[in-house]
Parts: structure tokens; C-alpha cells; sequence
């Protein structure tokens, strides 16, 4: 079972974080032609939403706009609704573990991280660092975390920052059952808005694979 901490460089920012940990059954369980197609049909409804979509509209007031831009960076939900509204960009349907979080994060416009749970080593602890500390990224390339960031660590290494992403040893892989999906608040943001995009990622999944355990925390 994922364990999960906040240190005190973290308390003391006062932000509520979440967690939904999963465990799916073998692929051949899942029922992915009955999430694909409730995946379309919200991306559909989404779409008939955003027919005149205006960006200052949309994401004029958003938390999450806000706080990347004290990083100097663009919110990522807003390029992927706009590459995906706007650019024609498919919805990805490699891997349904990653679709269940692209479409909880197209809907809900809450960013969302996704980690292997299985690939945490000891505690997952939750920190506010004061300097640039570097890691291997997503794509293998080095990245660092941000001063003041959201920020996570196991007993080996830092594996996610909220502006810079997940590491390379703790994504998603191909044979990934065990899931960890994050939910990071950031200032302007409730422990009950994490709790309903929660229950949205967690109503997806149970499509996904009704099997699949599912436990969602707080803290």
C-alpha cells in the first residue's frame, strides 16, 4: 500500500494534495471499448462546451494558470485542451491508464500526475524545496525541481515536481497495474475541489475495470 507524507516545508504552504491508488487486473479484464466510448462521448459533450472557446473565458481566474505563471511557464492542461480543441491533436488511446488521466485532466482542467506506484520505494514524501535539485525526467532528459514547488521524494530519489513533471524510474510503463494518479492543490484550490475530480478520475476507471481497487485519500 502507498505511503504518503507531507513534510514540514509542505505543511506549511497549507495546500490539501490527493491521491486515488489502483490496482488493476490483467489487461484481458478491462473493458476498453466501453471506456473509449464513454471517452468520446465526454470529449464530444466537452466539445459542445468549448464551441466558442476563449481562452481568458476558460482559464482567465484558473489557480493552476496562476501558478505556473510565477514559474515563468504555461499551464499544461491549457496547451493539451487547445492542442486537442483547437488542433486537431487525437485523444491518445495507447495506454488506457494514461487516457483515464488525460480525459479526468480535458474535463476537469485539473492537472494530474500518474506514477507506477509500484516503482515507489519506502514513502512518498511531499516537500517544498528551496533550491534547484535535479532529476531524470519523463523523457529521460535532466530536469530539477523549482523553489517553493510541489514537490516529491522517495527513500532513493525525487521523483515528481508539479512544474516539471514525473521522473523516469516511477511512470507509467507498458506492464504498470499498480497506479498512483496525484492530485496537487495549489493556492486557490479546496480539498473538495481534489475530492471531486477524484471521484470523476475514480467513476472513469470503474469503466475502465470494474475489478480494479480503488482507494482515494486526502491530505
Amino acid at each position: 500500500m502507498l505511503q504518503i507524507e507531507k513534510d514540514a516545508s509542505f505543511e506549511e504552504k497549507g495546500l490539501p494534495f490527493g491521491y486515488v491508488e489502483a490496482v488493476f487486473p490483467a489487461k484481458d479484464r478491462w473493458r476498453r471499448d466501453a471506456f473509449y466510448a464513454l471517452a468520446h462521448r465526454e470529449l464530444d459533450r466537452l466539445r459542445e462546451e468549448l464551441a466558442d472557446y476563449d481562452r481568458k473565458a476558460v482559464f482567465g481566474d484558473d489557480p493552476y494558470v496562476r501558478y505556473f505563471k510565477k514559474y515563468k511557464k504555461t499551464y499544461p492542461v491549457l496547451q493539451q485542451l487547445e492542442s486537442w480543441l483547437l488542433k486537431g491533436r487525437p485523444f491518445p488511446e495507447d495506454n488506457p491508464i494514461n487516457s483515464v488521466t488525460f480525459l479526468t485532466e480535458l474535463t476537469s482542467r485539473r492537472l494530474l500526475g500518474t506514477h507506477d506506484a509500484s516503482c515507489v520505494e519506502g514513502t512518498l514524501r511531499l516537500f517544498c524545496p528551496t533550491e534547484k535539485l535535479p532529476f531524470p525526467g519523463l523523457r529521460g532528459e535532466e530536469v530539477h525541481t523549482y523553489p517553493g514547488d510541489v514537490s516529491g521524494r522517495d527513500d532513493r530519489a525525487i521523483l515528481l515536481s508539479l512544474i516539471a513533471g514525473a521522473d523516469d524510474r516511477t511512470c507509467l510503463h507498458p506492464d504498470t497495474l499498480h497506479v498512483a494518479y496525484l492530485f496537487f492543490g495549489v493556492p486557490g484550490v479546496t480539498a473538495g475541489d481534489l475530492a471531486a475530480v477524484q471521484r470523476q478520475l475514480m467513476d472513469y476507471v470503474a469503466v475502465l475495470a470494474p475489478e480494479a481497487t480503488l482507494d482515494a485519500h486526502i491530505i
